[in-house]
Formats: C-alpha cells, structure tokens, sequence
C-alpha cells in the first residue's frame, strides 16, 4: 500500500521455527494477469505465481530442477512455463515437464516422469493462497500421488453474512519473525500507546476490562486449525469506531478468533448489520512477515466513499503497528531477554504453546476450558 513503509533497508530481527502444511496468502490475485506471471516469497521458499489461459491459478517453486536458474527468468505464454536456460516447458499447476528440447530419438529419458515444485494454489478474496507442504511430503499437486487439493484443509476466507457487502484489503510488511509479529497482533494493551488517535483512543481513556476466552479446537486437522475465542462481547466504551454502529439502535457485539498458524477473524454484529474481517501474519521468511488485513462489510451500505474512507482510516492504524515493529526490530537485533505477564500477554502464551504442540504434534490445548482475563487498556 502506498501509505505504509517499505522495510527492505531496515535490519532483521531473529529468525523462529516455521509451520508448514497449510495454507499462506501470496499476493493479490488482481495481480496475476494472462500471460504474466509475479514473484513472490512465503516462509523462505521463493514463488513463481500465474494465471493460466482458464483462470486457473498456479503457483511453482521458482527454481528449474535442472540447473536451478529461476523460471521466473524464462517465459509463460498462459499454458506453459519455460526455462530460459535449455528450453524445459513445464505444466505450471501439476509441475510436470512437457519438453526438454535437447533430447533426440535415441534417448529414452521421459520428460514427464520429471517435476519442477508447484503447489496447490486457490483464489478467495481477491488473494492467491497456496498451500506448502511439510519439507519432504512429496508432491500435492499431482492427482494419484497421495494426498491432493480435495484432502487438504479448507481454504481461509472472510466470513460474510449477507450476499450485498463491501470489501477493502490493506498489506504492511514487517522486519520481525511472525512470532513477534501475531503476539503483537493479538497484544490488547498496546493499543492506548501505538493507536493514539481522535478517532480510536487515548491513554486518558485507559481502563480496566474483562474479556471471556475459550478453546478452539479442530479434531478433523489433527489440531492443525487449534486455536482460541474472545467469546462474543459488547465492544470496549473506549473505541470510536464502534460508536457508529450506535445508529441502527441494535446491540452491539464482537467476537475474536485466533486460529493456527496465523489467523485473526473478527466479527462485529448488529442486528443484521455486521463487519467482519481476516487478519493474517504470514512468514515471508524465517526472520521477516507480512501483515494482511482482509474485511468485509455491509454498515452504512449506501454512505458515498464508505471504501475509500475505511481504507484510509485502516492504513493509518496498520502503519502505527508497522512503525512501532520496526523500532521494536532495532532492539531485537541484539537479542534481548524478553518476558510475558498476566493476564495481558496469556493470549501469546497461548500462542506459543499451540505452535509448539503443532510442530511437535505433542501436547494438549493450553485451554481446558472458558477462562476470564482481566487488564487495563
């Protein structure tokens, strides 16, 4: 986005361990036009992303099993990729070579015995979303070999509640491992400090609140989705925004979900009115990440520049996040000693005990049941 800051200059934090084996938006698939194809890189693995002739997208390692060159040096003529380097032709979505130029009538080699790396690769919401797989899985996008796109976990969208509504999306890049990145995401006592704001709040404004949380739990994926809910609550006094929704004279409530490995859903109710939106922290490496806030609405339907004016109050909250991570990351270069309090920071204890459960598959839910939290924010 145009408001917010490019990191690329700016020093990396630690790195942290990975959770692979599920699904990680890319890009926005606007992006991705016919015979075009976009770079991109998701938890240190680089991408090759397109959009094939039928609107199907795809998505490849970068990277030609030959010899390695990217194929993103090569060509794409909205059915084939092609290797700059010796000609290889590749089927972008399974992998599979078509073609290897240099071969004559007295060898043997079948070319398409042999695979560059694709991934399965689904558009919802205006972003292309690809699944990585466990290192070593073996292939996902080839029909017959083992588990295939119809196996896998449900593709993350944004719930929506009515079939008229209006969507805006916003995209901030962090200097910071996607560990720092989702605890600062679900941290409910920042926000007084990082979004002081007329509109938002103050730290005159400070006071003490009850949250309700319980378990999330999904037997189906093995605890692969596991997470947590602040159960459904009238939303904090202190919240401008919120107020608005004063106007319609319903009650007024919202509920947050955080589910494994990096997702935030949000819903916001009243009466039939709602907003609703994904907020997702994805590892671009093992030491950077990349926010995405995706929403969706349908509150003051018909206000003229409603998309504009959300957009622009949106990017102005996500860059106070952005800003404070990347002061965060001067210090975290010299890797301090860190700590987590109560009840504040339980959310991220939280967090942190369902990665490592997830990575180890070992281990309950940190939750056995509701539990009330109690800070000042």
């Amino acid at each position: 986005m145009r408001d917010l800051i490019q990191v690329k200059d700016v020093l990396e934090g630690p790195p942290t361990e990975l959770i692979f084996g599920d699904w990680y938006p890319a890009m926005r698939s606007g992006e991705l036009r016919a015979k075009k194809t976009a770079k991109a890189m998701l938890l240190g693995v680089p991408l090759l992303l397109g959009r094939k002739n039928d609107g199907k997208l795809f998505a490849m390692r970068d990277l030609c099993p030959h010899r390695g060159i990217p194929l993103s040096a090569g060509w794409f003529d909205g059915e084939s990729v092609t290797c700059k380097y010796h000609g290889w032709r590749f089927e972008p979505c399974s992998g599979r070579c078509e073609e290897i130029p240099s071969l004559t009538s007295h060898e043997t080699l079948d070319p398409t015995k042999i695979f560059a790396g694709a991934f399965p690769c689904e558009e919802r919401d205006g972003y292309a979303w690809v699944y990585l797989p466990e290192p070593g899985s073996g292939r996902l996008a080839e029909p017959g070999a083992g588990r295939v796109s119809g196996e896998l976990p449900a593709v993350p969208e944004v719930p929506k509640f009515s079939a008229r509504f209006r969507s805006a999306h916003l995209m901030a890049e962090l200097p910071c491992n996607v560990d720092h990145g989702i605890i600062g995401l679900m941290d409910p006592a920042h926000g007084p400090f990082v979004h002081q704001a007329w509109w938002w709040r103050s730290r005159a404004s400070i006071h003490e609140k009850e949250k309700h949380f319980e378990p999330l739990n999904d037997d189906e994926h093995r605890g692969r989705n596991a997470g947590f809910r602040m159960s459904s609550h009238a939303p904090s006094a202190n919240s401008a925004p919120y107020k608005l929704l004063g106007v319609y004279g319903e009650k007024i409530t919202t509920q947050i979900d955080f589910v494994l490995p990096n997702r935030r859903y949000e819903t916001i109710r009243a009466g039939e009115k709602w907003f609703a939106s994904l907020t997702t922290v994805t590892p671009v490496t093992a030491s950077t990440c990349r926010i995405d806030v995706d929403s969706a609405w349908n509150v003051f339907y018909w206000v003229p520049f409603v998309t504009p004016i959300a957009t622009f109050f949106g990017a102005r909250f996500v860059r106070q996040d952005q800003e404070t991570m990347i002061e965060q990351a001067e210090g975290l270069r010299f890797n301090p000693g860190l700590m987590l309090i109560d009840d504040a920071d339980k959310p991220a204890k939280w967090y942190f005990a369902l990665k490592q459960a997830r990575l180890k598959g070992t281990g309950g839910h940190p939750l056995s049941g509701p539990v009330t939290l109690h800070w000042r924010s």
